[in-house]
């Protein structure tokens, strides 16, 4: 889906530009993204396979849910916005923690460079799995997996056909918060 967002530098700071995100992905411009990860209080974490539709990494395992933000959007808002869509969760802005933000740049066609500012956030997932509904047109799936499964798989990146290549830092820098919540 088309949607209007904000164009940043490449320091990450708002020019005071917008841009539908298909031009901002075909002209290589800056912009934001949120990344949440779910998980739970016995150390799971739960994973989104992608749609086999989608323009980048169909049907590779990735973060819980994630997407861009809306043209002056707040970054919170755009998370509790895009964890409703794509599994069907109703969550408070204050139940998101905010972890880092992560820098992705990557030219994936000629005519499709994502440059990305991923604002990384955690939640606890407060309801029992079997009560999300995964948003058809994005997701192809949803598990929980042990904690322990997704560092040994993202951390060497030994499963490479697997999942989203993130890069072991961001994968580390997510499994590590969870870990100390746990």
């Amino acid at each position: 889906m088309d949607e209007l967002i904000d164009i940043l530098d490449k320091s990450g700071n708002k020019t005071g530009k917008t841009a539908m995100k298909s031009e901002a992905h075909k002209n290589g411009w800056y912009h934001e993204s949120v990344h949440i990860w779910f998980y739970t209080k016995a150390g799971q974490v739960l994973i989104q396979q992608r749609a086999a539709n989608k323009d980048t990494h169909p049907l590779l395992w990735d973060v819980s849910v994630a997407g861009h933000i809306g043209a002056g959007e707040k970054i919170e808002t755009s998370a509790v916005r895009e964890v409703k869509e794509e599994i069907g969760l109703e969550i408070e802005e204050q139940s998101l923690e905010k972890i880092g933000v992560h820098e992705s740049f990557h030219q994936h066609s000629p005519t499709l460079i994502d440059n990305e500012f991923n604002h990384i956030f955690i939640c606890e997932l407060s309801v029992p799995f079997n009560q999300l509904q995964k948003q058809e047109s994005e997701v192809n799936d949803l598990k929980l997996i042990p904690l322990i499964t997704l560092a040994q798989e993202t951390w060497g990146l030994a499963q490479v056909q697997k999942y989203v290549k993130h890069g072991a830092a961001y994968y580390k820098m997510v499994l590590s918060a969870i870990k100390e919540r746990l």
